[in-house]
């Protein structure tokens, strides 16, 4: 077994040699933020951890996270929820999800994001014939983005002879995109994620291919609505387009340590590599840009939990010097409270120093209904491997 779990680290670590050439030569023509609202994230507990949730996550979210992790659940329905404001409340962000068994060794999930922001002011038409101020004439609109993303997660036995949740797991999402911009703007696109998930004694990895086909976002653009103002402005008229978003791989790490007998400790760490060119992140290069995330997770009987994590390692320029720049990282904090078949959780995390209060307050609920009846069996083992 020992050699196995060499041998699956090893690829992991070889994926980004082997991505096609065609992405590397690619970066200087593809948009290096397509589809961003994606990588946003989802949950209260992730946020709280700094995402790094690829090897950690156990519930619904896996949807998004790590959909070979979908078969860590232990209940036959489980739902999720969430609405975020950024910017003092400019854009709104809201996530749904659902996932089931399909049969003993696989599920199922479908996940539903939408960031969008409203009520828009449309001043194309603020000044009437006679050049005046008409403010009746103004209409608003709203940037919306969609995705419905469908997964599907299958357990590996025959590697450990135990059940599926001790051993390899594999994942897969279908990704279907709808932006819209008012009347004048709207995009349909499509994407394939792909994972795994592997525990190995106390250990979790886990490695995470998104947009590993090219997500395709082909635009169309109403040129007619836009072509006024952008002649008496002197710009360019924007035309039909398709827009690229290039894979991205994620690999991690976790363990939980038990620190008493009734207080345990989760500590994960994930590393995003992305080849889009050169992003402002720890490491960076021509092939790849390379940013850690650093999350804990410190529960009271499986009941309490407090989470805190680091990540967004950025180097800034500083003003007051000349030539002369600084680290900065981003930290998260949150709690969770579990009510029986209800769980709520909280996190404080940062959106970029982009307001006088930069920090925003994300809460997310979760819903179980009917455990499997392989749940209980599941919980004796992870007390048996704790003690």
């Amino acid at each position: 077994m020992g050699r196995l779990f060499r041998k699956l680290l090893w690829g992991m670590c070889c994926i980004p040699i082997f991505l096609p050439q065609t992405l590397i030569y690619a970066q200087d023509t593809t948009p290096k933020y397509s589809n961003e609202f994606l990588a946003i994230g989802v949950g209260a507990r992730a946020l709280a951890m700094s995402n790094a949730m690829t090897s950690t996550v156990n519930d619904v979210t896996a949807g998004y996270w790590n959909p070979a992790a979908l078969t860590d659940i232990e209940f036959k329905y489980q739902f999720a929820a969430q609405h975020s404001s950024y910017f003092a409340g400019v854009a709104n962000y809201d996530y749904l999800a659902a996932a089931m068994p399909i049969d003993e060794d696989s599920h199922v999930a479908l996940s539903i994001i939408r960031f969008g922001i409203d009520d828009i002011p449309d001043t194309r038409l603020l000044f009437d014939a006679d050049g005046r101020i008409n403010y009746d004439n103004i209409e608003f609109f709203s940037a919306q983005d969609y995705a419905f993303i469908f997964s599907y997660a299958r357990g590996v036995t025959f590697l450990s002879g135990e059940p599926f949740a001790t051993g390899l797991t594999f994942g897969m999402n279908a990704k279907l995109i709808s932006r819209k911009v008012g009347s004048f703007a709207k995009a349909f696109g499509f994407g394939l994620d792909f994972s795994a998930k592997y525990r190995y004694h106390d250990w979790d990895f886990g490695v995470m291919l998104r947009d590993i086909s090219g997500t395709f976002n082909g635009w169309t653009i109403e040129s007619d609505q836009l072509s006024q103002v952008f002649n008496q402005t002197n710009n360019d008229i924007p035309s039909n387009s398709l827009e690229v978003t290039l894979p991205r791989m994620i690999v991690g790490a976790s363990r939980s340590v038990k620190i008493t007998q009734k207080i345990d400790m989760l500590a994960a760490a994930d590393i995003h590599f992305t080849f889009d060119g050169r992003r402002n992140t720890l490491i960076r290069s021509r092939l790849a840009s390379i940013e850690p995330q650093f999350g804990f997770e410190f529960d009271y009987e499986d009941r309490f939990f407090f989470r805190t994590g680091v990540g967004n390692f950025q180097r800034v320029e500083d003003i007051s010097e000349i030539n002369s720049t600084y680290w900065t990282f981003q930290p998260n904090v949150g709690i969770g409270m579990v009510f029986d078949n209800f769980t709520i959780d909280y996190a404080l995390t940062d959106i970029g120093n982009v307001a006088e209060s930069p920090y925003s307050h994300v809460f997310s609920i979760k819903m179980n209904l009917e455990p499997l009846p392989g749940a209980y069996a599941k919980n004796k083992r992870k007390e048996k491997d704790d003690k």
